[in-house]
């Protein structure tokens, strides 16, 4: 239908806490200006601009992806001033489009027609001052034209981050307006250190007006938290919109909105994400729009022309782009996405929301990640692959890959065989046996799936514990080696892989050394003998130690299994197909959750 005029964002001028810069959402080009939460003081003789991240409103994905035609801006000012509409190409040159002079208090309103912006560009505000002051706030964006309106909800999934969750949930709660769209929060807590367990656990309740609904469940990780969620959001008649949302996120309120406004109005249902602004460094983008590597495994691979890991107070956002999934740290599905392709696929931990989107786009939904909406997330460059995670990276990448890509076996088992001589090179053993682990229990096929992961990832924890190297240890007792800094990057890293392994093998690496995080790539690390590795968190070091007799029986075992895999993999890739329907479906998750 038709609908009303309504508000589709909201532009504030500060963060939600003190932790957070406040350039993501305005900036003073000249003069002095006073930003709070939701108004902004200019002196006299001054400019300020929301030319930011927060700021801008994506014209061109509303161009692209809606067919509203026209949005306007109002503000509520106090004082003299004049504010201008200014407008993006995809190359990030401006223009001004509507300007407004005021010599007293009320209300400004600005339009702008959506028709310039097939490529990229987005819309912001200008507000200067002459001799008298200017206090404006209120702004909120309007269209009108095509909308499905229907209820949202929102689903947490947490694990033992009881306090993190608490934020969360606070900071959700603390807006009124974002709350007051949202008919139900789901939080699936899955932890023995339950969130219900903190002493504002009931006044956080009373906060969320009624809204609150506090489930309990064995750990099924990401993929059995989200789905919990999913599952119960869609078991009446009418279907919402359901918002997934990492426990140890900062959240941006507004963002959840934004997600709601833009998918309520796509021309077709999209799935609609935000994007991870990064929590240790939280002026960086983490990136734009990702895909998918599946020949090599890899995930959150930045689309063409993408923005990745870079200053948001330096670098605008205006090409628009297209995105092949959208993590779950923030992720909008509209119900009809659900109703047309299941539930996710019960795979534990990673790669359940790349599949999903995977599947979606193959059924004809597309996934949008909305730029202005964001949230903070803890940096990925700080997280060490070598852990019991990494497993379940392997092995749902292999499951994901036959279930969507060309699956070439040879292709895959030749990558796989690269990774398993660089762990072992570079004396990663635990993170060899993880990756050897993990094409096995590939092989097994569906079964591995049987309970939503609780048994692999307590074998996979126990593999990984008889191995020194898998274990952070603190820097103040770490043996005094020298410093050792790396070279350029090998030109041809085959060959040099190659020469590390034959070093290995006969016992000519040299001597030991302590490694930075930042050169500890394989090539390196593999010249020695013994390597005091800082870990990516900065919270101790690893020890690595040359173990020969377990490189050759790991390079032996690795040997046999991708032996098996180049002959048994097919028929693996048959029977994950054949049993999609059923692990997907409502009655598996039934029996998973145990609500039968």
């Amino acid at each position: 239908m038709m609908g009303e005029r309504t508000v589709v964002q909201r532009t504030f001028f500060a963060p939600p806490r003190e932790l957070e810069p406040a350039e993501l959402y305005f900036q003073a080009e000249r003069g002095i200006a006073v930003a709070e939460r939701a108004r902004l003081v200019l002196d006299p003789h001054a400019t300020a601009t929301t030319d930011t991240y927060f700021g801008r409103f994506p014209a061109s994905y509303w161009q692209s992806w809606t067919r509203i035609d026209e949005v306007s801006v109002r503000v509520a000012v106090e004082g003299a001033g004049r504010v201008r509409l200014l407008a993006s190409d995809s190359a990030g040159r401006s223009r001004a489009v509507d300007s407004v002079r005021f010599s007293s208090g009320g209300d400004v309103e600005l339009r702008a027609k959506l028709d310039r912006f097939a490529d990229g560009g987005a819309l912001w505000l200008e507000f200067t001052t002459g001799a008298a002051p200017l206090v404006a706030g209120e702004v909120r964006w309007h269209v009108q034209g095509p909308v499905r309106e229907r209820d949202a909800v929102v689903v947490m999934c947490t694990h033992n981050r009881a306090d993190d969750a608490m934020v969360t949930l606070t900071t959700l709660a603390g807006d009124a307006e974002c709350l007051a769209r949202l008919a139900t929060v789901y939080v699936v807590d899955q932890g023995n250190d339950p969130v219900a367990s903190r002493d504002g656990f009931a006044a956080l309740r009373q906060s969320l007006g009624g809204k609150l609904n506090y489930l309990r469940q064995p750990n099924l990780g990401g993929a059995g938290g989200f789905t919990r969620g999913m599952y119960e959001a869609t078991a009446g008649q009418q279907w919402p919109y359901v918002v997934l949302m990492d426990d140890d996120i900062m959240l941006e309120p507004e963002t959840v909105l934004r997600m709601i406004a833009f998918a309520s109005r796509t021309d077709e249902p999209a799935i609609v994400g935000g994007q991870m602004l990064q929590l240790l460094h939280p002026d960086r983008l983490h990136v734009d729009a990702e895909h998918v590597d599946l020949p090599n495994l890899r995930a959150g691979r930045p689309v063409a022309d993408a923005v990745h890991d870079a200053d948001l107070t330096e670098k605008s956002q205006h090409t628009r782009l297209d995105a092949g999934y959208n993590a779950w740290w923030c992720c909008l599905i509209p119900p009809e996405v659900i109703t047309d392709v299941g539930y996710p696929l019960p795979i534990f931990f990673q790669w359940d929301d790349i599949e999903y989107g995977l599947r979606a786009r193959a059924a004809g939904h597309r996934t949008v990640t909305l730029p202005g909406a964001g949230v903070w997330h803890a940096d990925f460059a700080w997280k060490d692959w070598d852990d019991w995670a990494r497993y379940f990276s392997l092995r749902n990448a292999l499951i994901v890959s036959a279930l969507h890509g060309e699956f070439d076996v040879r292709d895959t088992a030749r990558f796989l065989f690269a990774e398993l001589w660089r762990y072992l090179v570079s004396m990663r053993y635990g993170l060899a046996v993880t990756l050897i682990t993990a094409v096995e229990d590939f092989l097994r096929g569906p079964s591995v799936l049987q309970d939503g992961g609780a048994q692999a990832l307590g074998a996979i924890r126990k593999l990984r514990a008889e191995h020194l190297e898998t274990v952070t240890h603190p820097i103040s007792g770490a043996p005094d080696l020298p410093v050792a800094p790396a070279g350029p990057t090998p030109s041809r890293p085959g060959l040099v892989l190659v020469k590390r392994a034959a070093w290995h093998v006969l016992g000519r690496s040299r001597g030991g050394a302590t490694i930075a995080d930042r050169y500890s790539e394989w090539w390196h690390v593999s010249l020695f003998d013994t390597a005091v590795v800082t870990d990516p968190s900065q919270s101790g070091v690893r020890m690595r130690r040359r173990d020969p007799a377990l490189m050759r029986a790991l390079a032996l075992r690795g040997a046999r299994v991708l032996y098996r895999f180049l002959r048994r993999a097919p028929r693996a890739r048959e029977r994950y197909r054949a049993s999609f329907p059923e692990l997907t479906g409502r009655a598996n998750w039934k029996r998973l959750f145990g609500t039968d």
